[in-house]
């Protein structure tokens, strides 16, 4: 299992630096003058701005140089500009927004946790409820609750979060007035703020993915239980607890880890509609606001973030996966 664990973090690690490259390429090599899209109305920014951006940016040094720089930042550092105007940037440095005037990992440190917030109630919920029904509706099939929780689950799976998200803060905030309009409070501030804050967001992006975890478990489900090994399982007179609970459900929920894993890491790098809809500023949300400003080194951090939490992912579905399959560590 070690051994296994560690090839697959050689491998993230190899894949984290080849997607820093590209990323770094792509909005500071690629562009014929990068100084002049962080600068952003041509006709507003003079040339003397331009070397003043490109100065702090160490935009005026080789591309070589530039990202030996932006690397050694991240581990130990690094300064941005020279004399008074310097800027100090601490590690993990991931580079310096000029439109807010400071480190990015600053803003990071802001709206992730809100990131973070969303997806993990959110996370809780599409798993309990959908996997839950999915292996319920599976165990009864045909009965009135599966035809119900097909139905539910289609339903849920066709609509979109621009509508859901809207017609939970009608139902909630705007007519029943049962709840207040969220507004995001720290965890570590208050917990029954932070978690009254949250039950709109994760009932919206957590009841949405349910729908599609729900179908997902119970054809999953269904095909294991027509298994030779579950067939074998209940001929030998196992209890029907037993052969579905060890047996079936441990076969069937290995594609469900894989699926959870990475949409996990799709959404820690940003819930953008969800933070927008509920007036939240998370990680997507930065990122949206990075890109319409031509913010650059916010935009590259919050791409290499999403990577790292998607590599990251991977990696545990990997090792859950060979913890649930002893062959996968054979592969």
């Amino acid at each position: 299992m070690l051994r296994f664990a560690i090839k697959k973090v050689l491998l993230a690690v190899s894949t984290l630096i080849t997607v820093s490259v590209l990323t770094f390429g792509l909005f500071f090599a690629a562009p014929a003058n990068p100084a002049e899209l962080m600068c952003g109305n041509r006709k507003t920014c003079s040339p003397e701005q331009q070397q003043m951006i490109e100065r702090r940016m160490g935009l005026d040094k080789p591309i070589v140089t530039q990202y030996g720089d932006f690397m050694t930042g991240i581990v130990a550092g690094r300064t941005f500009g020279v004399g008074d105007g310097a800027k100090d940037c601490p590690a993990p440095c991931l580079g310096y927004s000029f439109r807010n005037d400071e480190p990015v990992m600053d803003i990071v440190g802001r709206t992730l946790p809100v990131t973070l917030s969303i997806v993990s109630g959110a996370a809780v919920v599409w798993l309990l409820m959908g996997v839950s029904i999915g292996m319920v509706s599976a165990l009864r099939r045909g009965t009135a609750f599966d035809r119900i929780a097909v139905v539910t689950s289609l339903v849920g799976a066709s609509m979109p979060i621009l509508l859901f998200g809207p017609l939970l803060l009608i139902i909630f905030v705007y007519e029943g007035g049962v709840l207040s309009y969220p507004q995001y409070t720290p965890l570590t501030e208050n917990p029954v703020k932070w978690a009254a804050a949250m039950v709109l967001p994760w009932l919206a992006l957590g009841f949405l993915n349910s729908a599609m975890y729900a179908r997902l478990s119970r054809a999953q489900m269904l095909e294991t239980l027509s298994e030779d090994f579950v067939r074998t399982a209940r001929a030998k007179g196992l209890p029907k607890l037993k052969v579905y609970g060890r047996h079936a459900l441990r076969a069937a929920i290995t594609p469900i880890v894989t699926i959870a894993g990475l949409d996990l890491g799709v959404y820690l790098g940003g819930t953008v509609i969800t933070e927008t809809i509920f007036g939240f500023t998370g990680l997507g949300k930065a990122a949206l606001n990075a890109a319409i400003n031509l913010d650059m080194p916010l935009v590259m951090a919050t791409v290499l973030l999403a990577a790292f939490f998607i590599v990251a992912a991977n990696i545990i579905v990997d090792v859950l996966y060979a913890v649930i399959d002893p062959r996968v560590r054979l592969g």
